[in-house]
């Protein structure tokens, strides 16, 4: 399932403030793809947990791999092996991600309202992970001609989809609301005879 988005890239939506106690109509997440290949416990031994200035990089941890793809395709992945806090550890590994592809620094208000649509949907992302299949398995983030494309690869059976109607005074249950009005287009990939889903969401940059 995809939905096309009727806003904006820079259109920033609500606030990032993190992940919003999101639902499902039924299940959960799913993944992403240029070699930066670590751990959580690699991201987190770099202080992960940190978020960094508006004005300070974030540099990549020496056991990453970096790698740019025919066609200048860049991608960085995640494990959520054994790891706890696995929403703020997505996002600061995606801010380092967004640092290293040039989304920040931030040098107008269009600029840093789209990195910022990329860190809350992929809290979202991983908290309907965390909510509805046991958690994530992956993060996978893939920055292509000025897209950024986010996966969550996890092991549930469900099918993640906005909650109809939605009620914007209701606690909870915003989070695939919040994916469908901030991306250009989001859907699941699910592999026959493969236990688990990866979702994925893409985002572009300002014009």
């Amino acid at each position: 399932m995809s939905t096309t988005r009727p806003y904006s890239p820079g259109d920033r939506g609500p606030e990032p403030s993190g992940a919003s106690g999101n639902s499902e109509g039924g299940g959960v997440p799913g993944t992403g793809e240029s070699d930066e290949g670590v751990t959580a416990g690699q991201a987190a031994a770099i202080g992960a947990s940190a978020s960094p200035s508006p004005a300070q990089a974030v540099t990549a941890p020496e056991s990453a791999v970096a790698r740019t793809e025919n066609g200048g395709r860049q991608v960085r992945r995640l494990s959520f092996d054994d790891q706890s806090g696995v929403v703020p550890l997505a996002r600061d590994f995606t801010r380092q991600a967004l640092y290293a592809w040039g989304w920040l620094p931030s040098s107008t208000a269009d600029q840093r309202a789209a990195a910022e649509d990329v860190l809350l949907v992929v809290s979202e992302l991983v908290t309907n992970a965390c909510l509805h299949a046991e958690g994530p398995d992956e993060l996978r983030i893939t920055c292509e001609k000025k897209v950024i494309r986010l996966e969550v690869s996890d092991r549930g059976t469900g099918q993640p989809a906005p909650r109809t109607p939605h009620r914007a005074g209701r606690p909870g249950g915003h989070g695939m609301f919040i994916v469908e009005r901030l991306c250009l287009d989001w859907g699941v990939v699910r592999t026959p005879g493969v236990a688990g889903k990866r979702v994925w969401a893409e985002l572009g940059a300002p014009a």
